[in-house]
């Protein structure tokens, strides 16, 4: 690099312009160059900023004095100005990152300050350093994370005024932006892909398979990334529609029903939908598919507080419950409507032994029917779906092989057809 690395420090320079003015003088002791970019709409900001607020409205359409009054509703109020400040900010880091200027990010943020800050800073891209200083940080960051891999520092105090706490936290985000601005450049070498990225989904219950299913990749010139299905199959399907996944082999689907039943592990999306827009190869298994997640035993809704639910105490914080019948039947008709629809290469392979470690001789659902799931599977798919069927658990070293066979399977028409894998450097 031959520039000193440069950490852009946004934010509101007019109600937190003492502790902004605080750490841009750690980061410049910290030997590296700082662009302040001003995010304040109402009034003027505690030292100049190297982008004043006035460019960042400008970029979002709107003008400064559109909130000035400050008020908490309407055309020019609070909420408006977070929005479009944090569109602002977010069209102007794009273009700092695209021009090379820049080499991390970094904010400070009340509830307000988050919001407009998580809004930009989320949508950079994967491996540009991002960090906010937040009061939220202990609560739910999903609003402000997103699907990125923006990392959030807990304020511990209110970003309100210097003190002997909050001096530590801030000099430590200082020093912490200032890592990553040097390390980034090391960084951005890890993104030249050579290998075809393929994704799988795992849940605790399903990691045999999906870890020999990944060994056997790996020895056959695959690079693999894991999605624990906890609510990262968002992240992932992200992720392919970026075209960021060459590949994937959805082998863990809680997620569904956790989305329908409002369980601890909703991704927030309809799973399964980034396969049917972009048409990248794809194999199903049904892993997990009938289980959803509460978290400890005395949490669990009333309504699904039933013996019908054949309640599984995961461990002290995770409960795991069964699917009915008549959702077992719902979830294959959902999944069967998902892989009729991918216009990829596609196939579907079923454990009838067993969806995941639950069904093990020994533990609770062991023996529990899920035909219901199967037979409604079976039926619905399109019949040019190739479906690969075994008297195995989910896990068992056979049926994950044969997995993996089918995948390649699937790649090799994807090669034939003539796509290429995105960001492959190399013949794979």
């Amino acid at each position: 690099m031959s520039r000193k690395p440069v950490v852009c420090l946004a934010g509101t320079l007019d109600t937190k312009g003492t502790e902004y003015a605080y750490v841009r003088d750690a980061l410049l002791a910290q030997d590296v160059d700082v662009l302040v970019v001003d995010c304040g709409v109402l009034g003027e900001p505690y030292f100049p900023p190297d982008v004043p607020a006035s460019e960042v409205a400008s970029r979002a359409g709107v003008q400064l004095s559109d909130f000035a009054a400050g008020v908490e509703g309407g055309a020019g109020g609070r909420n408006v100005a977070i929005t479009k400040m944090s569109e602002g900010l977010r069209l102007l880091l794009a273009e700092l990152c695209e021009q090379g200027r820049i080499d991390a990010v970094l904010g400070l943020g009340g509830t307000g300050g988050t919001d407009l800050l998580g809004g930009a800073l989320q949508n950079l891209g994967i491996g540009v350093p991002k960090l906010i200083v937040s009061t939220m940080a202990s609560n739910n960051t999903r609003p402000y994370v997103g699907h990125s891999d923006m990392m959030m520092m807990n304020a511990v105090t209110d970003i309100a005024g210097l003190n002997r706490i909050s001096k530590q936290v801030l000099s430590n985000a200082a020093h912490a932006a200032a890592g990553l601005a040097r390390g980034y450049e090391t960084t951005r070498s890890q993104a030249e892909a050579s290998k075809p990225l393929i994704a799988i989904s795992m849940f605790g219950v399903t990691t045999p398979g999906v870890m020999r299913i990944r060994e056997q990749l790996e020895d056959n010139g695959f690079e693999v990334v894991t999605f624990h299905a906890v609510g990262e199959g968002a992240g992932m399907e992200h992720l392919i529609d970026t075209g960021a996944i060459d590949g994937l082999i959805d082998y863990t689907l809680p997620e569904i029903i956790n989305h329908w039943n409002k369980g601890i592990f909703d991704p927030g999306v309809d799973r399964m939908e980034a396969a049917i827009r972009t048409g990248i190869p794809l194999v199903v298994v049904p892993g997990a598919a009938e289980c959803f997640n509460f978290g400890a035993r005395d949490t669990i809704p009333a309504e699904f507080d039933t013996d019908e639910r054949n309640i599984i105490i995961h461990n002290p914080n995770i409960t795991s419950l069964l699917a009915t019948p008549d959702e077992m039947r719902r979830l294959g008709e959902y999944i069967a409507d998902h892989v009729n629809r991918a216009p990829g290469p596609k196939a579907v392979a079923l454990p009838l032994d067993g969806l995941d470690n639950y069904f093990k001789e020994g533990s609770q659902w062991h023996g529990v029917d899920v035909t219901p799931l199967l037979d409604t599977l079976r039926s619905a798919l399109d019949p040019t779906v190739q479906v690969v069927e075994m008297d195995a658990n989910i896990n068992d070293t056979a049926f994950a092989d044969a997995v993996y066979a089918l995948f390649v399977e699937q790649w090799e028409q994807r090669k034939e057809a003539g796509i290429p894998a995105a960001g492959v450097t190399t013949a794979g």
